[in-house]
């Protein structure tokens, strides 16, 4: 493999608090190492129009503390096609670029692990999702600061919830993974947590939310992943109205919020490492993996391998606990 002397950096797929600490931390250590650096906007879909900036260690001043990313990010169809995909190759070829830093989630990895076979480039990739969805990292960023979101928001709820005897359906992002609703219902004291991993009929949570009436509890709040069975919030708010009569049922879908904001102390440190360790790995000679935590350590894992691997298993200890703890 040649020596890479200028490294691309872009973001791709659904934004996550602590991108911008992972760039900032990918450009200085590039940077460090003699190597130029090149930002591309608007993940894929930049390096089709050629929408590329060098970057120095001024450019990513002051961004640490800032949510989303300041690279942009956008779906991309062209790059599906082989032809799209030959068209980026040219273009960043063009710019000089000849290593890659990818920071997204599975579609984002996806899209490397062809492109860089397609195209012999090197390419490392870094998880950016608040899914926490990845199989190789126990953390990935914006989780952290997502979750914390969520619970700020289930706090708030509760307080509500308590001065009026409401029973609350807070939805949450997830559609294919429960990590937030699980862990921020945790966190938030919630009397049913409804997964996309585990169908929960309707009757189940309906005997449960029995048994927290018969409590005389002040308030009830439900936790409900988007990607849930009985499809969503609004769906299993009705069902559980048409059963209960006697509940004030309320519905907060929390939405984009959760992607918004500060990234935590825990992503921002998560952010800097990863973005260190994923351009080291690369200068190194390392293609097609993902950089991720394993414990304290950061190892790599093979994008094939993180992609063909499911990621979060339900612990059935937590599940156990969630119910345990409702009464």
């Amino acid at each position: 493999m040649q020596s890479i002397k200028k490294v691309g950096i872009f973001t791709s797929g659904g934004d996550a608090p602590g991108m911008n600490a992972c760039i900032r931390a990918s450009v200085r250590t590039a940077l460090h190492a003699g190597k130029s650096v090149v930002g591309v906007y608007h993940g894929y879909q930049g390096m089709i129009d050629s929408n590329f900036e060098e970057m120095s260690s001024r450019s990513v001043s002051n961004i640490i503390q800032l949510g989303g990313t300041i690279l942009k990010t956008a779906r991309c169809k062209a790059f599906r096609t082989k032809e799209g995909r030959q068209q980026a190759y040219d273009n960043i070829k063009t710019a000089g670029i000849d290593g890659l830093i990818a920071i997204g989630g599975d579609g984002t990895f996806t899209g490397a692990e062809i492109f860089s076979r397609e195209h012999n480039i090197p390419v490392v990739c870094i998880p950016g999702t608040i899914d926490n969805d990845l199989y190789g990292s126990d953390f990935t960023l914006g989780y952290d600061t997502a979750t914390n979101t969520v619970i700020e928001a289930i706090d708030k709820i509760r307080d509500t919830a308590a001065s009026h005897d409401r029973l609350f359906f807070v939805e949450v992002m997830g559609r294919d993974s429960g990590c937030i609703a699980l862990n921020a219902g945790i966190a938030g004291g919630a009397e049913a947590i409804l997964l996309p991993e585990k169908a929960t009929a309707i009757q189940d949570l309906c005997s449960q939310l029995e048994i927290a009436a018969k409590g005389n509890k002040a308030s009830t709040i439900v936790i409900v992943a988007e990607g849930e069975k009985n499809g969503g919030a609004y769906n299993v708010a009705k069902a559980v109205k048409d059963r209960f009569d006697f509940y004030d049922t309320k519905v907060t879908i929390l939405g984009h919020l959760q992607r918004g904001g500060s990234p935590s102390s825990f992503d921002r440190v998560l952010a800097s490492r990863l973005g260190f360790a994923a351009v080291r790995h690369l200068l190194a000679g390392s293609t097609r993996v993902m950089v991720g935590l394993w414990g304290n350590e950061i190892r790599t894992t093979p994008l094939e391998e993180a992609l063909n691997n499911k990621a979060f298993k339900l612990s059935e200890d937590m599940l156990e606990m969630v119910e345990v703890l409702s009464i």
